[in-house]
């Protein structure tokens, strides 16, 4: 049976389904609801006429009550426009379960990037030896971080998941109840999340989804490329981030970290002790059932804080000769779902995932100025007593060497302390959970040698005295930091004590690149270039050296951050860049639309291992020509240009504050961590955080990030007449299409009529005006560049999921902006009336929300 195209499997499951639905939730009998549901479409109407025919906000949501609402009190509008928002909100989570219960139809989940479609093609080429060798040594690992771009409380989240199933099943008794309890579940969050607050949110996904689908991706990969033999290699890992994540974060203590260690060693625990009692009641037979029953036992004792004999070695090794007597005494009855299990547990051992620690580099630094002080004060020897007077490369000459150990009851300062215990925690959490359960710490900001070594000694100094078990991943962001990241890495490759670190470390180097940062320093094209030089510069130095490393990429949720089709960006890597391991980040919305469900966990994972996989199998030449190199650089200098200029208009940063929502983003609770990492008052560029800075220019339809400099760039070529260059990179470059792919996404989510009233605002129409010249240059000659008459007009059903998601938005969107706008207003009246600019203030916060969501990679 042939397989209908995308955009019509996604119309029959997905678009038919929501407008069904949509129509049960409108009618719910709840008075609110009900009245609510009636009025929404006639507002929706009238905000879609009125962009159409140029009007503003305002006079849109004014029209609306002048047509059909006259006789309402301000009061009762303001009122209506808060039920507005609550209605969209769940109208954008009933999307997101009718979406995600379709995902294995709307995506083929045998298709192209998928194990199967791999295995069936290295087979036909007769390369399963290649692919088995190549899997012997290749590894992904998605990091979960606790970066706040995703506001569900867990009681909205339960709803999705069990409206999801119930869609699944076609089950509209459920549905009908679901939609009935979304309609009375409060959304909003009273108070922001602790640290561990949001590591046991994301733990939900541990425990309910990666489990399952690591598991069952293992398995295939076992059984299908493997014939059933033992993997060493573990291939695929999850890394995690909140409670080990300090940068920015005052929040994060060392005692958070270890309670978050502990929690996510019992919650595996807890899923073993699950899958062993479904086990106990198959494995009746003897010789296995005593053995079982035990193993059961042991596990409740550690799951309960009983005292507990049981180790991963003992649990690994019981679990492998249960296997062997099945085999041979028991015609292998069950032997696939104990391998299984022995799979789960060479994947997740008693540690899950793999917490990392992460701070910034000039925290360090004023972190182990007080540690040297104090050892100087207290005439340790650890350090001269003129160490701060000495240069650079006396200092890393001493940092070194440096052996001993601080008394960390010399250090008074508080902040200081919590560093210094928060790495005496990592070696805690590899006594209890394992060292895979804590190894590797992060330094954000990372711009010399120097800032290596402070940690290099710090750790050694305060945990880890005899043997460094801990790999230092610095993290390169700015476009600076990028270019100097080599000859950094040298330094450190060709310090012997360093060098030596790394050998006991298999010769292995983590280094993280930040996208998000980059783009918000250097714009979209020159980050994204900056990131593949520095790749290839950064892997031809450790080539020298023979380290093999391993880059882990700092990615957001949008294009603009490093997401958007993140596994072609893999795909298109050639061999100049190292390629063994596939590290990135995945946050906020990207986990729960990417891996939020076992079918789109597997399908996404999938795509990863594929993407890295078919960079070194295949035999197309993938490094870049020596002349599209030419005018990549040229692109990206000419884009960094444009960029650089925007953001040094003088509006630049008062835009910013006054006509989008960055300031609200701090009040709306969904993260721990403040929303600017300064103390300043004013709004600083530098302190700007990068998921509010993408964010808000995704609240007002703009997406600037993801798209400036780029019109620009490919204008100069037009304009010199030499187009046909830019047109011959696109066809012989993966990794420029890929760039200009993920651009159109920007593009396809702005909506430049929501804010076109801004065009004639005296203080800020002429920097509106710059923006939008720059989003139609870079529509019109990304269109000619493509070919195509549309943007996205490659992926129709990825086009149709933006529209309808963006066409259930735009009233909310009308509301925030009329309510922004209002703000405006009354800040500027002779006598301000501060109870109604609360109130407004609250709309535009509440606002935040449904876009947020509905976007699914807005920040």
């Amino acid at each position: 049976m042939s397989i209908q195209p995308k955009i019509t499997r996604f119309t029959q499951n997905v678009l038919s389904k929501y407008q069904i639905y949509n129509s049960i939730f409108m009618t719910l009998p709840f008075d609110a609801v009900t009245k609510t549901g009636a009025l929404l479409p006639l507002f929706h109407e009238t905000c879609q006429k009125g962009f159409e025919k140029g009007d503003n906000p305002t006079t849109i949501v004014e029209t609306f009550f002048e047509k059909y609402q006259a006789r309402r009190s301000p009061e009762s509008q303001i009122n209506l426009l808060f039920r507005f928002i609550q209605y969209i909100e769940r109208q954008v989570v009933l999307f997101d379960a009718i979406e995600d219960a379709a995902f294995a139809k709307v995506n083929n989940m045998d298709g192209i990037g998928t194990l199967r479609s791999l295995k069936e093609a290295v087979v036909a080429d007769d390369k399963l030896e290649t692919l088995q060798k190549y899997l012997e040594e290749f590894k992904v690992r998605i990091v979960l971080t606790a970066h706040p771009t995703q506001f569900y409380p867990g009681s909205v989240l339960g709803i999705i998941t069990d409206l999801t199933e119930a869609i699944k099943e076609n089950d509209l008794l459920r549905i009908n109840d679901l939609l009935a309890q979304l309609g009375k579940t409060p959304f909003f969050k009273h108070k922001k999340p602790t640290p561990y607050d949001e590591a046991v949110s994301l733990i939900w996904y541990l425990e309910n989804v990666f489990y399952k689908s690591f598991g069952t991706i293992y398995d295939y990969i076992q059984q299908n490329i493997f014939d059933g033999k033992h993997i060493d290699n573990d291939i695929i890992n999850v890394g995690f981030w909140p409670g080990g994540d300090r940068d920015g974060n005052p929040f994060v203590t060392p005692e958070i970290t270890l309670k978050v260690a502990q929690r996510l060693r019992e919650t595996i625990i807890k899923n073993y002790y699950r899958d062993v009692r479904r086990l106990k009641r198959k494995l009746s037979f003897k010789g296995v059932e005593d053995r079982i029953t035990a193993i059961e036992r042991a596990l409740y004792d550690t799951i309960i804080h009983q005292e507990s004999r049981i180790t991963l070695a003992h649990f690994t090794s019981e679990l492998k000769e249960i296997k062997e007597i099945l085999i041979a005494e028991h015609q292998s009855l069950y032997v696939s779902e104990v391998n299984s299990l022995l799979n789960r547990v060479h994947l997740f051992g008693f540690h899950f995932s793999t917490l990392d620690i992460r701070q910034d580099s000039r925290k360090h630094h004023q972190f182990f100025t007080d540690m040297v002080n104090a050892t100087i004060a207290h005439n340790s020897g650890l350090f001269p007593a003129n160490y701060h007077e000495l240069s650079e490369t006396a200092q890393i000459e001493i940092l070194s060497k440096v052996k001993g150990k601080v008394d960390v009851s010399w250090i008074k300062d508080e902040e200081t302390l919590k560093a210094l215990h928060t790495m005496k925690s990592i070696k805690t959490i590899q006594e209890t959970n394992g060292e895979q359960a804590a190894n590797r710490y992060i330094i954000s900001n990372n711009q010399t040698t120097l800032n290596v070594m402070q940690l290099f000694a710090m750790l050694k100094l305060v945990a880890f005295q005899d043997k460094l078990t801990v790999d230092i991943g610095p993290l390169f962001e700015t476009i600076t930091d990028l270019e100097n990241a080599p000859a950094v890495m040298e330094e450190l490759y060709t310090n012997p004590e360093y060098a030596a670190h790394l050998k006991s470390r298999g010769n292995r180097q983590t280094i993280m690149l930040g996208f998000s940062d980059g783009t918000k320093d250097g714009g979209y094209l020159m980050a994204n270039w900056a990131i593949y030089k520095a790749k290839e510069n950064l892997t031809a130095i450790s080539r020298k050296y023979d380290v093999t490393v391993i880059f882990f990429d700092g990615r957001g949720g949008p294009p603009a951050r490093g997401g958007g089709k993140t596994h072609n960006f893999y795909a298109s890597l050639g061999p100049t860049i190292e390629d063994k391991e596939v590290q990135l980040t995945i946050q906020g919305q990207t986990i729960s639309s990417n891996f939020g469900t076992l079918e789109s966990s597997q399908y996404n994972l999938e795509q990863l291992i594929s993407s890295g996989i078919y960079n070194s199998l295949s035999e197309v030449n993938l490094s870049m020509l020596p002349e599209n190199r030419e005018v990549m650089n040229e692109l990206a200098a000419l884009s960094y240009e444009a960029y650089s200029a925007f953001k040094a208009h003088p509006k630049f940063i008062s835009y910013l504050e006054h006509m989008s929502t960055l300031k609200y983003y701090a009040k709306t609770n969904i993260g721990s961590r403040p929303s600017k990492r300064g103390k300043s008052d004013g709004l600083v560029f530098g302190d700007l955080r990068a998921i509010p800075f993408v964010g808000s220019w995704s609240q007002l339809k703009q997406n600037v990030p993801g798209f400036f400099g780029v019109g620009t760039a490919l204008k100069h070529y037009e304009d010199a007449g030499a187009f046909d260059k830019v047109q011959q990179l696109f066809k012989t470059s993966s990794f420029f299409k890929t760039l200009i792919e993920n651009s159109m996404m920007s593009l396809s989510k702005s909506f430049f009529d929501l804010t076109k009233y801004m065009s004639e605002d005296p203080e800020y129409g002429e920097f509106w005006n710059v923006i939008y010249k720059e989003y139609e240059t870079s529509k019109r000659l990304i269109l000619k560049l493509t070919g195509y008459q549309e943007l996205m007009e490659e992926e129709p059903a990825g086009r149709a999921s933006i529209a309808v998601r963006e066409s259930i938005v735009l009233p909310l969107l009308t509301i925030q902006q009329y309510a922004l706008k209002k703000i405006q207003e009354l800040e500027k009246a002779p006598v301000r009336d501060e109870a109604q600019i609360a109130i407004f203030e609250k709309i535009v916060t509440r606002s935040l929300f449904g876009n947020i969501n509905a976007s699914r990679n807005s920040a």
